[in-house]
C-alpha cells in the first residue's frame, strides 16, 4: 500500500503516522527523515541538499524528487511506504508520479486529515517540547505533570517561535495556499480520502484503518 499523509500543522498526522507504523509493515518517510538519511550516507544528491540546508535555504524540488527516489528504491518499500511532509506541491505530485510509474507503482490513497481552523491554532499555540528529549506535550490537553518540566528526564519546556500568535496563523496560511491544489489534484485522480480530524485520535485512525483495508 502505497499511501500520502496530508494535513495542516496541528491536525495530529504525527500520532496517526505511529498508529499506522503499528499496524502496518510499511515505513513511515517523512521528508526531514530523508533529507537526513541522505545527508548521513554522504550521497550525491545528500551532499547537495546539504549545502541549501546548511545556509538555512529550501531544498529545490528537483534534488528532494531524487532523494525521494532513491529512498523508495530501499528494499523496506518492497511492500509500500507512509509518505509524510511530500508531495506539498502540484508540482511534486506530478514528480513523485512519474517517479513510481518507473518502478511500476502509484499512490493508492492520499489520506487528507482536516480540522477547523480555530482548532488547529488552539492544539498549536498550546503545544510545548522538551529541550533535551524533544518529548511534545500540550498545555491543556496533555500537560506535564509539574509546569516547565519533562516528565521523561526533567528537561525544560520550551515552546517554538513559530508555534506562538500571528505565526501560527501565517504557517496555516502558507499550507493552505501550497495544499488547496493538491487536495483537488488527488481528488480528480480519486484517491483522495478525508478523514475529520477533530475527533479521538482513536477515532480518527479508525477511520484511517478503514481506508487502509480498502486497498
Amino acid at each position: 500500500m502505497n499511501v500520502i499523509l496530508m494535513g495542516p500543522p496541528g491536525a495530529g498526522k504525527g500520532t496517526q503516522a505511529d498508529f499506522i507504523k503499528a499496524s502496518y509493515p510499511i515505513p513511515h518517510i517523512s521528508t526531514g527523515d530523508m533529507f537526513r538519511e541522505a545527508v548521513s550516507k554522504g550521497t550525491d544528491l545528500g551532499k547537495e541538499a546539504k549545502k541549501y540546508m546548511d545556509s538555512g535555504h529550501l531544498v529545490p524540488d528537483e534534488v528532494t524528487i531524487g532523494i525521494v527516489e532513491e529512498r523508495l528504491a530501499e528494499d523496506d518499500c518492497a511492500q509500500g511506504f507512509l509518505l509524510d511532509g511530500f508531495p506539498r506541491t502540484v508540482k511534486q505530485a506530478e514528480a513523485l508520479d512519474q517517479v513510481l510509474a518507473r518502478m511500476g507503482k502509484k499512490v493508492q490513497a492520499a489520506i487528507d486529515i482536516y480540522v477547523p481552523e480555530d482548532v488547529l491554532v488552539e492544539r498549536i499555540s498550546g503545544r510545548v517540547s522538551c529541550k533535551d528529549c524533544k518529548a511534545v506535550y500540550h498545555l491543556t490537553f496533555n500537560p506535564p505533570a509539574k509546569a516547565g518540566v519533562c516528565d521523561k528526564c526533567g528537561g525544560e519546556l520550551i515552546q517554538r517561535s513559530d508555534d506562538q500568535g500571528e505565526a501560527v496563523k501565517k504557517r496555516l496560511e502558507v499550507y493552505a495556499e501550497q495544499t488547496n491544489p493538491l487536495i483537488e489534484y488527488y481528488q480528480k485522480q480519486g484517491t483522495l480520502y478525508s478523514i475529520d480530524g477533530n475527533r479521538s485520535s482513536k477515532e480518527v485512525f479508525a477511520d484511517i484503518k478503514k481506508v487502509m483495508e480498502s486497498l
